[in-house]
């Protein structure tokens, strides 16, 4: 399997479920994440499913969700 960069264009990645939260704002913005084969997980802005998207590694995620639960980034919120 290919690597994939950042930014690779979200249309561009076949066969994967994109997710977005129960939390998502009515208006569509939110951000919508891909489980990948091998493990790594796609992030796209859901008002441009065919902009770029991330890539992170599942560490990546791991630390990103961990902080997200311990309150890490709770002052960027609004």
């Amino acid at each position: 399997m290919e690597p994939l960069s950042n930014g690779v264009p979200a249309d561009s990645l076949r066969n994967v479920i994109w997710r977005k939260s129960r939390h998502s704002t009515p208006d569509g913005n939110c951000v919508e994440l891909a489980l990948l084969a091998g493990g790594n997980v796609a992030m796209r802005n859901s008002r441009d499913p065919s902009g770029p998207a991330l890539v992170y590694l599942p560490a990546e995620i791991a630390a990103f969700i961990a902080g997200v639960k311990d309150g890490d980034f709770d002052r960027i919120a609004g």
